[in-house]
């Protein structure tokens, strides 16, 4: 990000009352000897004069020193390094982003999920287009104020980067940056707040055609809906077609909990299959029939001494699935298990966890955020039995509020995307390591800024963050606004 002012360094002109009177030349050629003109050698003719300007210097090169001065007070704002000044605001560099969009809702949407589109696979080609769900949070709590949101965004361009620019791979896509980014949505009124949504999508039956998907609301009233929001997907991109009153109504709600919650997470081995976590410490597991019907399990996982606040399926175990909780711990549970008890738990922080991430690409490596500002990488591997302490294989505690949101690039397990309490979104690079000049501290080189940061992009009020998993590198992020970008280090 860059700070900015609008002070400018550099004298003014004269005015008119300040200029010195008229002198005689010839009383001061007396005094002062032989005047020489320092010009005389430099300018053969008034017209030479004339376009060097009043200082003698062209004006080309005294109008991009002026351009300099201006620009002294810009720099790289740095959270937990710098404070902004009164009068200072934000901006972003747009020469840091291959895509950056901004896109208002009428409602905060606090929480949402990025679906996954039959668009392609490793996309990279603009204008872009996503589908995504959210849940509002309006102000009031009359029926129909709040809502679910299945929206598509399109037309999302690439950064303009003016003439000159070759960074481009793709040589057709010379149209990409004049197209403006358009939101439409959907929606399907919601009796309470939203406090946490998550979606899967369901394998189709017919090949070629999309799969049925399906989302989970987590709700402030504790009740949680299914809907399916095939339909409403189905309408942005078929002429005429609309949305009934019955395709709005949940599948099913879940009741079993007596508290609301923010934990819920589907299943990516066990299509149907979800998970959803109380403020009382219970986990319930509801899957679905082959009618597709849901049927709730009313026997509750129980161990935590705090709410649930994150639960995650094994990308690679069917029946293995981890929780994160307030009483700064992480639970690993195998559903199998009769007794209902966590085969694993590890106190991760001395304050809540607040989110947690498990790698697609690397099953062993698990991601943690908590209370304090601190964002954690730990090895399953080492989470043998309870009485173990083993120790996170990267730490940072480079956020000063807590964290958020935290997320593993679906393809690469060296990249991690983290949203925080300070109104930033990170991105950290675990692959990089410290050189020799720089373990030692050496000059020029900041000794409160990890190397494996990557690149600080400024959302307020940001409450989480997703990669999309088919536009290569792309992020979507959720605040006072939805923020959609792309930066050129990742």
């Amino acid at each position: 990000m860059s700070k900015r002012t609008a002070d400018a360094a550099g004298d003014g002109p004269l005015k008119d009352r300040d200029r010195p009177e008229k002198m005689d030349v010839d009383d001061a050629t007396k005094d002062m000897g032989e005047f020489e003109d320092e010009f005389e050698d430099e300018f053969e003719s008034e017209d030479e004069i004339l376009e060097a300007g009043v200082d003698g210097r062209p004006d080309v090169e005294r109008e991009a020193e002026e351009k300099d001065a201006m620009e002294v007070d810009q720099g790289t704002f740095i959270v937990g390094r710098n404070k902004l000044e009164a009068g200072q605001t934000l901006a972003p560099d747009p020469t840091t982003y291959e895509m950056f969009h901004s896109l208002s809702t009428p409602w905060p949407c606090l929480s949402f999920d990025v679906l996954k589109d039959g668009l392609g696979d490793n996309r990279k080609t603009y204008p872009a287009t996503m589908y995504t769900v959210a849940g509002t949070q309006a102000e009031t709590a009359r029926t129909g104020e709040n809502q679910l949101m299945v929206m598509k965004f399109s037309g999302l361009s690439r950064m303009n980067k003016g003439d000159g620019d070759e960074s481009s791979d793709d040589e057709d896509d010379d149209d990409d940056e004049d197209a403006d980014p358009i939101l439409e949505s959907k929606t399907i009124p919601l009796k309470s707040t939203t406090n946490r949504v998550r979606a899967t999508q369901l394998p189709s039956q017919e090949a070629g055609r999309p799969g049925t998907t399906l989302t989970a609301t987590m709700s402030e009233s504790s009740d949680v809906y299914i809907h399916d929001i095939t339909p409403h997907l189905d309408s942005f991109d078929t002429p005429g077609s609309t949305v009934t009153a019955q395709q709005n109504k949940p599948l099913s709600t879940i009741r079993a909990h007596k508290a609301e919650g923010y934990a819920v997470d589907w299943s990516s081995t066990v299509p149907g299959k979800l998970l959803t976590g109380d403020n009382d410490g219970l986990i319930y597991v509801t899957s679905r029939s082959d009618g597709g019907g849901f049927q709730t399990d009313n026997r509750p996982f129980q161990g935590h001494t705090g709410s649930v606040e994150e639960l995650q399926w094994s990308p690679s175990e069917a029946s293995v699935f981890a929780s994160a909780s307030s009483d700064g711990t992480v639970r690993v549970w195998d559903v199998r298990s009769k007794a209902r008890k966590p085969a694993i738990t590890m106190q991760v922080s001395q304050h809540d966890v607040n989110v947690m991430s498990w790698s697609r690409q690397t099953s062993h490596l698990l991601a943690t955020g908590a209370d304090d500002g601190t964002w954690a990488v730990w090895d399953l591997r080492q989470w043998k039995t309870s009485s173990d302490s083993p120790q996170p294989l990267a730490s940072f505690d480079y956020h000063k509020e807590q964290v958020t949101s935290v997320e593993w690039h679906p393809t690469d397990d060296s990249i991690v995307a983290v949203a925080a309490g300070d109104n930033t979104v990170t991105l950290w690079d675990l692959a990089v390591e410290l050189d020799d000049e720089e373990a030692k501290g050496g000059a020029g080189v900041p000794t409160d800024v990890p190397p494996q940061l990557l690149f600080v992009h400024y959302l307020k009020d940001v409450k989480e963050v997703h990669w999309h998993p088919q536009i290569t590198g792309s992020l979507v992020a959720t605040g006072e606004e939805f923020s959609v970008f792309r930066t050129i280090s990742v």
